[in-house]
């Protein structure tokens, strides 16, 4: 009499693959991630051989022309008045609880400007990041 064998079908699952692709999402959101504030608008920066770490939600800018522009979070630059500026800086501890705001100025801004946009954020106590671009060392 023949015995019959069974076979025992090991049913384990390898988490090798999915680990895989966890890490390549992770990857590819961190490298999107840098790319999340996009300045839409035009300015040439000044440069600079320092770089901040910190990476302000708000974000100021002033064009050549002397334009004002603010935007909070991922949210497009709409254009204001140095008035609705004033308001709208009033009110960045209610959009960034780190109270940080970036300043980007056209390189041709006269000096009078920027300190006019650093006087508000002095009254408001909000912290100011000027942007530049990294100076490049041939």
């Amino acid at each position: 009499m023949a015995l019959k064998r069974r076979h025992k079908i090991d049913a384990t699952f390898s988490m090798a693959s999915m680990t895989d692709v966890i890490f390549l999402l992770l990857i590819f959101f961190m490298i999107t991630s840098t790319i999340v504030f996009p300045n839409s608008i035009k300015v040439n920066l000044p440069q600079s051989n320092q770089q901040a770490a910190a990476k302000p939600l708000t974000r100021v800018t002033i064009d050549e022309n002397l334009n004002y522009y603010i935007a909070f979070g991922n949210e497009a630059a709409q254009p204001v008045t140095y008035d609705q500026l004033v308001q709208k800086l009033a009110e960045t501890p209610q959009h960034d609880t780190e109270r940080f705001v970036a300043l980007y100025a056209d390189e041709t801004v006269p000096y009078r400007e920027i300190v006019k946009i650093l006087n508000i954020a002095n009254d408001n106590r909000l912290k100011m990041v000027l942007a530049a671009k990294p100076v490049h060392n041939p």
